[in-house]
């Protein structure tokens, strides 16, 4: 396993696209309208983000006034995780709202608070990708990983345990796997990046 190639193509290939779509929300004229978008998972250009699109629109409408009904707590929120905690608390009882969208709501509400987060935050792939490392539960500390993440944020490096984790639990997935090969763009899947 080469962790060093998946952290270099996430750097490349990922991150441009993932800044331009925090920049999106963290635009928002107002925290209502910032807290609206994140909900709905609204992408730049419309459409749904992928990791919400099993989620039902009316769904994600509920969570978008479950949530406004807590502006004042977000609104309140000194870190990233006061913040997780108001939209999981708000969210997380409405039937379809599961961990990852707590934690992609969050991280949307909190690109407009400029409030990142401080751990990575484990569901879903990142998850699965930390067991790589003996890791676990529903956090753990950037200290705690190896060195070669430490070019990446907190936010980048869960992006990054869930995108590589098959590359990661199974070295050479794929042509390269991220073993090191020529192709470390074989790291990553295809994703759909559109929306839906």
């Amino acid at each position: 396993m080469n962790v060093k190639a998946c952290v270099d193509h996430y750097i490349k290939e990922v991150r441009p696209h993932k800044q331009s779509e925090m920049k999106f929300y963290a635009e928002r004229p107002t925290l209502t309208e910032a807290m609206e978008v994140a909900a709905r998972s609204v992408l730049l250009n419309g459409k749904r983000h992928p990791h919400q699109c099993r989620i039902s629109h009316a769904t994600l409408d509920e969570a978008g006034r479950k949530l406004l009904s807590e502006e004042a707590r977000v609104e309140a929120a000194r870190n990233f995780g006061e913040l997780y905690s108001v939209v999981s608390a708000a969210i997380a009882p409405i039937r379809g709202i599961g961990p990852l969208a707590i934690y992609d709501i969050s991280h949307r509400i909190g690109a407009y608070r400029r409030l990142e987060p401080e751990k990575i935050y484990l569901h879903a792939g990142a998850r699965t990708g930390a067991k790589v490392f003996g890791f676990s539960g529903g956090w753990i500390d950037k200290a705690d990983l190896p060195a070669e993440f430490e070019p990446l944020s907190a936010a980048e490096i869960e992006d990054c345990l869930c995108i590589y984790k098959d590359h990661l639990l199974r070295p050479g997935v794929g042509a390269a796997g991220c073993g090191g090969g020529a192709s470390v763009s074989k790291c990553v899947p295809k994703r759909a990046t559109g929306g839906c």
